[in-house]
């Protein structure tokens, strides 16, 4: 499992060093007429970079993908879902949480496959995106069609096929993730998150809680913290990595979806 990510966003202009040379701007001549049109804008000096201080450049590069929520310090948590390997997830909890993933996956360019036992619960998502011209489409169970993901047409299939979910015609790939959402744990879970990279999970009950917590390898805390969690919280496990994350929904997604719940 690969961990998800936290940053805070780059200022803007932030490419420079502030210990960059400035050249002064020659002073323009006295009494001599501009005869270009417009007015004279302000004038700066230049970013200039010596060629020691090229080192220090850095850009934000690998650190894109979904904003999923903020953790505890109030800070983006982005869960990169397009990759040049075969990602898998799987998130016990909500609809609510899996439709703003979805979303939010379409908002970043990524096609979204949706393979469902309840069509009706997603139509109303795709028909607010345009009826299904705006990366979004809805499928029975076994009907996904090969999606022909790309770098430059990455997928997300969403697997909302109940408790026992059948094993997927379409599967993880090269810039195709799967997101498996199962409601409550079921036993086929714990085969599910052994073979996931990331795994998500919301509110659940303790019996199900000291199991998670075994299959995952969890501390005593992070299990006794699993059933009392808000609607709208999600611990993200990935190897060693656990993350507390809170999906906040913008004033669109609450207009579409409503507020955070944790039953459907």
């Amino acid at each position: 499992m690969t961990s998800m990510t936290t940053h805070s966003p780059r200022p803007s202009g932030a490419y420079g060093s502030p210990d960059a040379a400035q050249p002064s701007v020659p002073e323009r001549p006295r009494g001599r007429l501009r005869t270009g049109f417009g007015l004279i804008g302000p004038r700066h000096g230049r970013h200039v970079l010596s060629a020691d201080q090229l080192d220090s450049l850095a850009l934000p590069i690998g650190d894109d993908g979904v904003v999923v929520g903020v953790d505890a310090e109030g800070q983006p948590a982005v869960l990169g879902l397009n990759r040049p390997t075969p990602y898998d997830v799987v998130l016990i909890g909500s609809l609510w949480t899996a439709q703003v993933l979805a979303l939010r996956a379409a908002a970043t360019g990524a096609r979204v496959a949706v393979e469902t036992g309840r069509p009706q619960s997603w139509m109303q998502m795709v028909h607010a995106m345009g009826g299904g011209q705006n990366g979004m489409a809805v499928y029975d169970v076994g009907r996904v069609p090969p999606q022909g993901a790309s770098a430059g047409n990455p997928v997300l299939v969403v697997r909302d096929c109940g408790m026992r979910p059948p094993r997927g015609r379409v599967v993880a790939g090269p810039w195709q993730a799967v997101l498996t959402l199962l409601p409550y744990l079921s036993p086929v879970a714990p085969r599910l998150m052994r073979q996931a990279r990331l795994v998500g999970v919301q509110r659940v009950s303790p019996d199900e809680a000291a199991e998670i917590g075994r299959t995952l390898a969890l501390p005593r805390a992070d299990m006794d913290s699993l059933p009392t969690l808000a609607d709208g919280v999600t611990l993200w496990c990935a190897d060693r990595d656990r993350q507390y994350v809170m999906t906040q929904p913008t004033d669109a997604e609450t207009g579409l979806l409503g507020t955070p719940r944790r039953m459907d």
